[in-house]
């Protein structure tokens, strides 16, 4: 999510956003306007939804998707710039991804329908923040105890009925990557490490605060949603590839709140996004972060909700590390299912850029574009 990139090796920055139009200036930057022809392929009939069916992770192969810079509150989606970076990467895109702040207090029906027009399936990131969305923040009113304590029953209810009546399937993470320090539902903001005993089934058991009362709002929000009989939801539990602190409490499995609450699993993967940081291979930020999520569930399917990197050509080589990546997705992670890829440029507070478009340099694009072009990466959301 373009206002809260925060690096997997933890450094802290605080980014400040500019717009879409903006961020384009150079020639090899700029995304050509989508031919009249409109999609590159046409969609297959398991492509077409109808009333009833559901969507379906696929057996063999993953779907391909992206988040297109849609803005400071990353929810200025439009059907022209989802279809230039089809275009741009010669590909249709299954998912597409966006967001949804409490501090705006709105469903975005406008944003699924044209996502949904596109033909792709939303992915919305429902996110507890309140404005100014600036990241190192103290929880505000959305905190995880207001929400337990019923104040925002009526908008829950409210997006829920929305949601609801647009009907088709739509893949939903509230309160993404939980397990950094970054977000104001972070579990080190509601007690980290502290001891707090519980009943369950098997009886009283001792467990993490933090992590804990994240898990009690995910269950609060899923319920009450469910209530309202919102079917259509498939609720993502989407972690950063790696905790920070990185401490025992704040391991992934702390925050998982269980199976019936979560239709698929989430995961946050990076390279480096900011000058100075320095070089984050890919490998290291992908293995253990797989098998540790991997190991909280044998068989939900898992979705790369978010996974790209900068141009720092000081550093590394952006169009080698996006081959290995892809490659490694196909080869050596079976359980992926989607990879979502976040397509954006802001400016940091020091006027330097974080420049993870796909289309950084012409080497990273035409990576990318080959790499996508693989019949292994599906095109298109498959309705049963």
């Amino acid at each position: 999510m373009n206002i809260r990139k925060i690096s997997a090796s933890f450094f802290v920055f605080l980014l400040v956003i500019t717009c879409c139009f903006a961020c384009n200036s150079s020639q090899n930057e700029r995304i050509k306007p989508a031919p009249a022809n409109g999609a590159l392929s046409s969609p297959p009939a398991s492509a077409v939804y109808s009333p009833g069916k559901r969507l379906v992770f696929p057996e063999k192969g993953a779907y391909t998707g992206a988040y297109v810079d849609f803005g400071e509150c990353e929810a200025q989606v439009t059907l022209e710039a989802i279809e230039d970076f089809e275009h741009l990467v010669g590909k249709h895109q299954a998912i597409i991804a966006s967001s949804s702040y409490w501090g705006e207090q709105t469903f975005p029906r406008k944003n699924l329908e044209i996502i949904q027009n596109y033909g792709a399936v939303p992915l919305l990131f429902w996110s507890p923040w309140d404005r100014p969305y600036d990241e190192e923040r103290q929880p505000d009113r959305f905190s995880l105890t207001s929400i337990l304590a019923g104040k925002w029953d009526a908008y829950i209810d409210q997006w829920a009925d929305e949601a609801k009546a647009y009907g088709r399937p739509i893949l939903v993470v509230f309160g993404v990557e939980m397990n950094g320090h970054w977000f104001p539902w972070s579990g080190v903001h509601y007690g980290a490490n502290q001891p707090v005993t519980i009943s369950t089934p098997q009886g009283e058991k001792t467990v993490f605060k933090g992590p804990e009362t994240y898990k009690q709002a995910y269950r609060y929000v899923v319920n009450r949603v469910r209530a309202r009989g919102a079917t259509n939801i498939l609720w993502g539990f989407h972690v950063n590839n790696g905790s920070s602190p990185p401490e025992p409490w704040n391991s992934f499995a702390n925050y998982y709140p269980g199976d019936e609450y979560v239709d698929w699993l989430g995961l946050s993967v990076y390279g480096q996004q900011f000058p100075g940081q320095g070089w984050l291979k890919f490998h290291d930020m992908m293995d253990r972060a797989y098998h540790e999520i991997c190991a909280i569930h044998s068989t939900k399917p898992l979705l790369i909700g978010e996974w790209g990197i900068g141009e720092f050509p000081e550093s590394g080589d952006k169009a080698a590390w996006i081959e290995e990546a892809m490659t490694a997705f196909r080869t050596k992670y079976p359980r992926v299912k989607a990879a979502v890829f976040w397509h954006e440029r802001w400016e940091n507070h020091d006027g330097s850029t974080s420049n993870l478009r796909v289309n950084s340099s012409p080497r990273a694009l035409e990576a990318y574009k080959k790499a996508v072009a693989d019949s292994y990466w599906l095109a298109w959301p498959e309705y049963k």
